[in-house]
């Protein structure tokens, strides 16, 4: 479908860490569009974070296909699919994964860094990006320097860097209080409106289900409902 952006088909994952396998995804069958803002909701070990990972390209399927952006990533070599990621995936995580001997800015800019782009360049876009998520008077700060919501948005700021096809986070609020929860919420839902940025999270958060427009539920590794509960929100340009 033209506008398709994450397209899953008969997608298992199982583990064989122990002697009795455990069958975290059992054919899951998922399309996500361009400007989504899309929440994958359960209870624990229902799957969500492997289904994420899988999509992310941090873990392979065992049985079935993934196409992210056209592209069947489970036919990418290593290298290949770190590359792809770099420029098609950004990343937000519940324990943030900042630099711990970074600034702010430098984190922000390591992705793009990465891509080899120029450093008036990268530098320029990471000062827009603290700005954008008003850290803009914390650049200069490390990690242990910021609380945990000031944290999880240079997190958000890293993971726009590299201008991705779409955003992936994993319950990237679950170390937020009220506030910092809201203010997260408020920056993507932003993104999502005026940059028509997709964003798809894994969580058990009431807050961030609350503000998603699709709610796709999973139970034992199966999808046994999906909705659409609002409508995405016309681009303010």
């Amino acid at each position: 479908m033209k506008n398709t952006i994450i397209k899953t088909k008969n997608l298992h994952k199982t583990y064989q860490e122990t002697k009795v396998p455990v069958h975290a995804l059992r054919g899951v069958d998922l399309e996500i569009k361009k400007g989504e803002f899309t929440a994958i909701v359960g209870p624990s070990g229902s799957g969500k974070s492997t289904l994420l990972n899988i999509i992310g390209g941090l873990d392979n399927p065992s049985e079935g296909s993934i196409e992210v952006s056209g592209i069947d990533i489970t036919s990418l070599s290593a290298s290949q699919l770190i590359d792809f990621r770099k420029k098609n995936i950004g990343f937000v995580f519940q324990s943030y994964n900042l630099i711990p001997v970074l600034t702010a800015l430098e984190n922000v800019e390591f992705i793009m860094l990465l891509q080899k782009r120029d450093k008036e360049q990268r530098r320029k876009r990471a000062v827009d990006l603290l700005k954008a998520v008003g850290l803009g008077d914390k650049i200069h700060n490390r990690p242990n320097e910021l609380s945990g919501g000031q944290q999880q948005r240079v997190a958000v700021a890293r993971a726009l860097a590299s201008k991705p096809s779409f955003v992936l986070a994993d319950e990237p609020t679950a170390n937020l209080d009220s506030t910092s929860t809201a203010n997260l919420l408020d920056i993507m839902e932003n993104l999502n409106r005026e940059e028509n940025m997709t964003f798809v999270f894994s969580t058990h958060d009431q807050r961030v289900i609350d503000r998603a427009h699709r709610i796709i539920n999973l139970e034992d590794g199966l999808i046994s409902e999906d909705k659409i509960v609002k409508k995405n929100q016309p681009l303010s340009r």
